[in-house]
């Protein structure tokens, strides 16, 4: 089975934070970014995806996050719920979609009720949607087998930087 990450947005209202979703997606090899409701689709003019990573990632407005999801994908709620596990001690599953709230509101209670896993970062205060996938899909990838060395910077780096230890 390969890993497989998969975002689900609920109702999302800021085209600039979808679009910092987006490159997030990009940067951490998300495989495909849903959303519902209808605020961003009449935001997306708005869309500030600067890596344009949605060329290469599906960005798709769907009423059931977690329809058709591939097989064995399971769903985990990341949301400050009461009952939660910590991300530092969550154990990430090899296919997920992972499903986070409104920048203005909370996942609805069935979606967590239903969820596989539900995580939150512990942090002083809520983030914003866009960090709080920045730092879920770092955590994931921190505990993963990855690739790393200087061959991976120089792709990753902008075509500016040209630093060296």
């Amino acid at each position: 089975m390969t890993a497989v990450a998969i975002i689900g947005l609920t109702n999302p209202k800021s085209p600039t934070n979808v679009g910092a979703v987006m490159r997030a997606a990009g940067c951490f090899g998300v495989a495909e970014v849903r959303y519902n409701g209808s605020r961003y689709d009449r935001a997306a003019p708005f869309y500030t995806d600067t890596h344009d990573a949605s060329n290469d990632i599906p960005l798709t407005n769907i009423d059931d996050l977690c329809a058709e999801l591939p097989a064995g994908t399971k769903v985990v709620a990341v949301e400050l719920v009461e009952g939660a596990q910590p991300l530092p001690e969550f154990v990430h599953p090899e296919q997920a979609i992972y499903l986070f709230g409104p920048e203005d509101g909370s996942l609805p209670q069935p979606l967590v009720s239903a969820a596989d896993a539900v995580v939150y970062i512990p942090t002083a205060a809520c983030l914003n949607l866009a960090a709080t996938v920045n730092v879920l899909l770092y955590d994931r990838l921190a505990k993963s087998q990855y690739h790393a060395g200087d061959e991976l910077i120089r792709d990753s780096r902008d075509v500016r930087n040209r630093l060296k230890v």
